[in-house]
This record gives structure tokens, C-alpha cells and sequence, in this order.
């Protein structure tokens, strides 16, 4: 069933149930595509608390809520067309929160004046990307931990308005 999200600013205090989102939807939506130790060094269980806060409180993501105020996913729109993070948590994949979050990023894009966005994309979300839009711009091996990861870093050139 799909239902209409909330699309609010981040708010102080929402850190840690966004932690919650990224853990859960790295292990449980990437798993397909990753290892259990590339999914380890991607997303450990044990975290810098105060570093995690520190980036959500500077990226300033939006957050998708649904109406009983559960954090269904969240994503952030840099000032110079980045996405930095892009997470659904598997509980609410494939029900409109990726879409709804992509859109609140594209018209924030809008009121920014931006004519490109980019972004680090996992192998497991690069099939969403690309319905919306993004390209393959070159295809990356990262490391994280000592483990590398795959990833693809696609782009989007925006319409002039």
C-alpha cells in the first residue's frame, strides 16, 4: 500500500533513529549485492555516536515520516548538487518514500538554482537512480575499513527552468 509521506527538515534529536535507518537498510537492502564484510565495514553496528551526529547535523537531510511518526527514510541535497545519503529502511522499501524524497530533493535543486546533481550510488540503488533519471558517469571501487566496495557515481543534468 502505498501512503503519501511527510517530508519534513531534520531536526536535532533525530540522529539516532537516522543511524537506525542507514544500519537497517544497508544490511537489510544491500545484502544482495554486497558481502556480510563489505556490509560490516559499510555500516558497523559499533559507531562514532558524536561523529554520526555531527555529519547529520551538518548535511541537514530531509526525513520521510510516515503518519505515525516512524522515520521511513531520509536523504540530503548539498549545495553543490550532491547527495551525500539516500536511505529507505527496508520496512517501507518499494512504497513511495525513495520517490518522495527524490522529489523533495529535486525541488529544493529548483529553489537552489542547481543544473546538476551527482551522487555515490551503491549497486543496490543504482537501479532507482537511474529510473529517475541519473547516469552512470564512471564506476568506483571504495574502501572502507580495509574492505572495498563497489559503487557507481551517476549524475543528472537538470532541466533550465
Amino acid at each position: 500500500m502505498t501512503q503519501a509521506w511527510q517530508i519534513r527538515p531534520f531536526r536535532v534529536g533525530d540522529e539516532t533513529a537516522l543511524r537506525t535507518v542507514f544500519h537497517a537498510s544497508v544490511h537489510g537492502l544491500a545484502h544482495p549485492y554486497y558481502t556480510p564484510a563489505q556490509l560490516q565495514a559499510w555500516a558497523p553496528a559499533d559507531h562514532d555516536t558524536q561523529a554520526w551526529a555531527e555529519r547529520m547535523r551538518a548535511n541537514r537531510p530531509w526525513i520521510a515520516e510516515a503518519a505515525n511518526g516512524v522515520i521511513a527514510g531520509f536523504a540530503d541535497l548539498q549545495p553543490d548538487g550532491t547527495i551525500d545519503m539516500f536511505f529507505v529502511a527496508p520496512a517501507f522499501a518499494r512504497q513511495g518514500v525513495a520517490s518522495a524524497l527524490m522529489a523533495r530533493l529535486h525541488a529544493q535543486a529548483a529553489q537552489q538554482g542547481l543544473r546538476h546533481l551527482k551522487a555515490c550510488v551503491s549497486l543496490a540503488a543504482e537501479p532507482f537512480f537511474a529510473t529517475q533519471g541519473f547516469a552512470v558517469e564512471e564506476r568506483q571501487a571504495v574502501e572502507r575499513a580495509g574492505i572495498v566496495l563497489h559503487n557507481a557515481r551517476m549524475g543528472k543534468v537538470l532541466a533550465r527552468q
